[in-house]
Formats: C-alpha cells, sequence, structure tokens
C-alpha cells in the first residue's frame, strides 16, 4: 500500500506549499503537483498518478476543490479511483470524503452523498469565478481599459518598405525582416492602414 497525495494550483504564480505541507502531515509519501487550472482531469501530474495508482493504495488531496472543479468529472474521477483502481481516496478537508474506512453501504452512501453535495458546490465557485471575471471585465472595457500587448510601434522606414511591398518588390517576410518584426505583424500593419 502506497499513500499518494495530489496537490493542484490553477497558475504558476500561486504557491501550493501549503496544500503540500498538509499532504506529509498525512503521511503522501510521493505527492505530484499540477500547476493548471481544474476545469478538467487534463493534467500531466494527475495522469501519472492515477497510472500509479493500485488496488489499496491511498489517493490524498487537501481539499476537493484540488482536485477539480467540474461536477461530472469530479464524479467520474471519483469512481476511477475507487471502483476502477480499488484505491482509497482521503480529502483533508473533509472527513466525511474518506474511504478508507466505512466501505459498507451505508459508509459508500455517506460518501458519495457528500461527494455530490461538495462536488456541486466546487462547479458552481467554479461558474461563479467565471462570471464574476466576465463582469470584471466588461466593467473595465467600460472604463477604457485595454486589454492585450500594447501594440508595437512603426519605424521609421515602415512607409518606404510598405510601398515596396505593395508594388510586389518584396514579401511580406523580407518586409517584416528590414523592419526588425515578424512578418505577421507587418501585414496587420498593413491591413490597419487599409481601413
Amino acid at each position: 500500500m502506497s499513500v499518494y497525495g495530489y496537490a493542484r494550483v490553477s497558475s504558476k504564480d500561486q504557491n501550493e506549499s501549503r496544500q503540500i505541507d498538509s499532504l506529509k502531515k498525512f503521511g503522501a509519501e510521493k505527492i505530484f503537483v499540477d500547476k493548471l487550472s481544474g476545469k478538467n482531469f487534463n493534467r500531466p501530474q494527475y495522469l501519472k498518478l492515477l497510472r500509479r495508482l493500485k488496488p489499496e493504495d491511498i489517493f490524498v488531496v487537501k481539499s476537493l476543490d484540488r482536485l477539480g472543479r467540474n461536477y461530472a468529472e469530479i464524479l467520474d474521477q471519483w469512481r476511477v479511483i475507487t471502483k476502477d483502481k480499488g484505491a482509497a481516496i482521503v480529502v483533508l478537508d473533509m472527513p466525511l470524503l474518506d474511504t478508507r474506512n466505512r466501505k459498507d453501504f451505508l459508509g459508500t452512501l455517506i460518501a458519495d452523498l457528500a461527494l455530490q453535495i461538495m462536488s456541486a458546490f466546487a462547479q458552481i465557485e467554479r461558474d461563479f469565478i467565471r462570471q464574476r471575471q466576465a463582469e470584471g471585465i466588461a466593467a473595465a472595457k467600460a472604463r477604457g481599459v485595454k486589454f492585450g500587448r500594447q501594440p508595437l510601434p512603426r519605424p521609421e522606414n515602415y512607409l518606404e518598405v510598405r510601398d515596396l511591398w505593395r508594388s510586389g518588390k518584396i514579401s511580406a517576410r523580407k518586409a517584416g525582416k528590414i523592419l526588425g518584426v515578424n512578418h505577421q505583424t507587418f501585414l496587420n500593419w498593413a491591413r490597419a492602414d487599409e481601413n
């Protein structure tokens, strides 16, 4: 029997150390960490952990939302881990979601109900995050905030190079090379001039 920990943060600038400390304290021998969104389970370290799981192993995670935020996929992965792989799951922040001990009908029923409720909350929270993000972006745009990279300033010789390109004397790639930008940037500038 092996104890595997799983930690996940949504982006590279977030810190997973709090999760790792909890997993180590529990006794996780090997910890897998992904720095990706919880919207689906196509995560390299999660998939690697899943391949290693054997019957009677323990899969431990700090909280259910670290496992994922998609209701249907959480339920599916729970089934894969507990039924297909025959491993136990422990969710440290939710003692009801510990499949190690009570494998009788009542224990399974309680864990399944708690899982469905908590998975639904994880999905709702993900939906709220997406909604708040969209509202924030819309409000910022209404205030005139510009998103994305700032456009590159056009070099002094841009008009000459553009005219050479328009007359067919040079290619867009050659124009970009002369101006020190890629050809797509050059073409974007040329199209903007036409509008």
